[in-house]
């Protein structure tokens, strides 16, 4: 049973707050949806976010009318995602008024200060220019449900289609780690493995063009985020296994 709107990413960290070593499902959002069809195929494949861009420059902008029919068509156990860019704070009400918005993601440059003013649950976004100390920069926004990395392409602020060296997401940030930039069904299992994040987000990946989702792809990101899982679960009770055979011929 899927969560209300709001609870993206937080299910994971909860787990491992409490000390769980249980290998937690990876949660996944699909971005950039402009129509309600794909918010219901986005459903229906049994994603746990969709993102609305409310950024007038991207191809997969939405106002704030066509927004609230995609959020109705995503029905009501799916959190919507209000994805600003440096927006106006007249802009971000607007939306909210309008959409059942149950996470803010803010994806420019907006100050710590600037995501806590709404007093919604938030993700901040962190493009992964070269150079950039990452923990760090997290670190300032420790009111956000959770951090997410995405590409680094100078004057585009998101939705590249590029990956970034996924060796440079810290494994302190796992727990609210939202993996953006570049993912598609054939390398999300990758990622997974290798990064480990509470979250994946996926837009131009699942696409047959911008701002226009692919049913079936969104349905095969799904089940490679599957797969990947239920590759770490194996491994883990492997080793757990391993571990106490070993124990017991000592």
């Amino acid at each position: 049973m899927r969560r209300a709107r709001g609870a993206f990413c937080y299910h994971s960290r909860l787990g491992q707050q409490a000390g769980s070593k249980a290998v937690t499902r990876t949660r996944i959002k699909v971005c950039g949806i402009t129509r309600p069809e794909d918010a219901t195929a986005a459903a229906a494949a049994g994603v746990d976010a969709i993102g609305l861009v409310f950024h007038p420059a991207s191809p997969r902008a939405v106002t704030p009318a066509q927004a609230a029919a995609v959020a109705r068509a995503a029905g009501p156990l799916v959190t919507v995602v209000a994805l600003f860019v440096d927006a106006p704070e007249a802009l971000v009400l607007e939306v909210l008024a309008a959409v059942p918005v149950g996470l803010i993601q803010f994806h420019g440059n907006e100050s710590p200060a600037d995501c806590a003013r709404f007093e919604r649950p938030f993700l901040k976004a962190l493009r992964m220019a070269p150079g950039l100390a990452v923990e760090d920069a997290a670190a300032a926004y420790g009111a956000a449900g959770g951090i997410l990395l995405d590409s680094y392409r100078p004057g585009v602020p998101g939705g590249t289609g590029e990956t970034f060296d996924w060796g440079r997401a810290p494994a302190a940030l796992r727990s609210r780690l939202v993996l953006a930039g570049g993912l598609t069904p054939e390398n999300v299992g990758d990622a997974i493995a290798r990064v480990r994040p509470a979250a994946v987000d996926v837009s131009g990946g699942v696409e047959a063009a911008p701002g226009v989702k692919d049913a079936e792809r969104i349905a095969a990101f799904v089940a490679a985020v599957g797969d990947a899982d239920s590759g770490r679960r194996g491994i883990e009770t492997s080793a757990t296994t391993g571990k106490r055979q070993s124990g017991s011929n000592q």
